[in-house]
């Protein structure tokens, strides 16, 4: 785990934590840490509201074919970037982990530390999203635990309510974690809502593991006002739909899932941490 200046929690959306005198010498590229959704809609917002890099981590999704999905979406303009929002444990101990940088697929529903195991093992960047949020986050123990694999905790996104941006923020201090924020955007009005801004460029799904792996300095940002509010109650609302209808279809209706450690894909590798 390594340092960093990080600043947080600001409510402007063009404040710089670089002195005025050195600003035009310093490149910033804007990247949102997590995202759910990619099409055609979404690509054209993250680059109206100038977003440089997103990580694309859907639900649910095998690793070729979120690559796949981000090779399609990324041009010039904007540096798409796949990851794995990694469910570890059963759906009664469910702990999210997001590792960037992955060489070799991860399933779910693996134990948490096979998980980190992995992540460790490929040198991916190990980020913690929505930490000790409802039931499906690392707590204050795992972060101690597993400190020497974390990257980075994250502070702000907008499906938290004003108190769950205030834990975390205290967890990542406590912890002595560089933080990050994302849009964590499953709505494609959330994209380009929060980002985090590094002070250097990232133009490689390899230069933003470096950057996350070294502590590199960084801004978490975020926009403001009613709309901003009126996205965060959307995308907090959302959570309605995730934990009802969609946990429905998906345990009861689909069968076995994509990412499920018994899936042929994985041809037994995880068999002996899966948790079903």
């Amino acid at each position: 785990m390594n340092g960093s200046r990080c600043t947080t929690g600001s409510d402007r959306t063009e404040t710089s934590k670089v002195p005025a005198a050195i600003q035009q010498s310093v490149t910033t590229t804007r990247v949102d840490l997590h995202v759910k959704i990619l099409d055609e809609q979404v690509a054209r917002r993250a680059k109206a509201r100038g977003i440089d890099v997103l990580v694309y981590a859907p639900h649910f999704t095998r690793l070729p074919t979120i690559e796949a999905r981000a090779r399609q979406f990324t041009d010039d303009d904007l540096l798409v970037v796949p990851a794995r929002e990694v469910f570890t444990g059963d759906w009664r101990d469910r702990k999210h982990v997001l590792g960037i940088g992955l060489d070799e697929p991860i399933p779910d529903f693996i134990a948490l530390d096979a998980t980190m195991d992995e992540l460790d093992r490929q040198d991916a960047a190990t980020l913690v999203p929505h930490p000790d949020f409802l039931t499906v986050s690392l707590a204050d123990d795992d972060l101690e635990r597993y400190g020497e694999v974390i990257d980075a905790v994250e502070v702000y996104n907008p499906k938290h309510l004003p108190q769950h941006n205030r834990r975390a923020k205290e967890l990542a201090d406590s912890h002595g974690f560089p933080a990050f924020a994302s849009s964590y955007a499953h709505l494609p009005g959330t994209i380009g809502e929060v980002w985090t801004a590094f002070d250097r460029p990232i133009e490689s799904a390899d230069d933003l593991v470096a950057a996350l792996e070294a502590g590199a300095d960084r801004t978490v940002k975020r926009r403001t006002g009613p709309r901003h509010q009126l996205r965060c109650a959307l995308e907090f609302s959302h959570l309605g739909y995730e934990n009802s209808w969609s946990k429905v279809d998906r345990l009861l209706l689909s069968g076995m899932e994509p990412t499920h450690p018994h899936h042929v894909a994985y041809d037994g590798t995880f068999d002996d941490v899966s948790v079903y």
